[in-house]
C-alpha cells in the first residue's frame, strides 16, 4: 500500500534548535491530493540506569511544554544523525544524574510519535553504575532520585509517570530483567 502514496513536495516551514517543521504535498492512493504537517527529528537516547540495590536512577526535570516538573529516564538528543545512540545514552546518563557506566545494553527503539514525526528514541540499561557528577546545561535543573521498579510501576498506574519513553522502558526492563 506505501507504493500508492507519493510525496510530491516538502517544504521547511520553520528550523528549529530541536525539530524542523515541514509542510508535505502527498498525492493519495485515490489520486487526491493531501497537505500534511512532517516534524523532523536528529534523533535521541534515553538510559535506564540500574544501582547496585536493583534501584533505577530517575531525573526530575522541568517540562516547558507541560508547565510541570515531569519524572523521566535520563535522556537527550543526538548531537548530530551520526552520533552513535550508545554513547549519547552513556554521555546522557552522566550529564544528568552524574554517574557513568561502561556496560550499557540495548533494551529497545522507540517511535514517539508515528503520525507526524520521525523521532526515534534508542533506550539502553546501564549497569555497574560508577559515581562522577552531573554535567548539565545553563538551562537545566536536575534532581536525582532512586526507586524500585514495583514503586515506578505504581507510579504509572497512578498517573503520576505520563512520558511514554518512560513508561516503555520501565515495562520493558521489568519484563526483560525482573522474571
Amino acid at each position: 500500500m506505501a507504493e500508492e502514496f507519493k510525496r510530491l513536495d516538502r517544504k521547511l516551514v520553520y528550523h528549529g534548535t530541536i525539530i524542523d517543521y515541514y509542510r508535505d504535498t502527498i498525492q493519495v492512493p485515490n489520486g487526491n491530493i493531501a497537505e500534511w504537517d512532517f516534524i523532523g527529528h536528529k534523533g535521541a537516547a534515553a538510559v535506564v540506569p540500574v544501582r547496585e540495590d536493583g534501584k533505577l536512577l530517575m531525573v526530575r526535570q522541568w517540562r516547558n511544554a507541560l508547565d510541570r516538573y515531569t519524572l523521566e529516564i535520563p535522556a537527550g538528543g543526538l548531537n548530530g544523525a551520526d552520533e552513535p545512540p550508545m554513547l549519547a545514552a552513556a554521555r546522557e546518563l552522566e550529564e544528568e544524574t552524574g554517574y557513568h557506566s561502561e556496560n550499557l545494553t540495548h533494551l529497545l527503539s522507540l517511535r514517539t510519535t508515528v503520525a507526524f514525526c520521525n523521532e526515534k528514541i534508542e533506550i539502553y540499561v546501564a549497569q555497574d553504575l560508577k559515581p562522577t557528577h552531573q554535567h548539565l546545561d545553563e538551562d537545566e535543573f536536575i534532581d536525582v532520585y532512586a526507586y524500585s521498579v514495583d514503586e515506578l510501576c505504581e507510579m504509572i498506574y497512578s498517573g503520576k509517570i505520563e512520558d511514554g519513553k518512560t513508561i516503555a522502558a520501565i515495562m520493558s526492563y521489568k519484563a526483560k530483567y525482573e522474571k
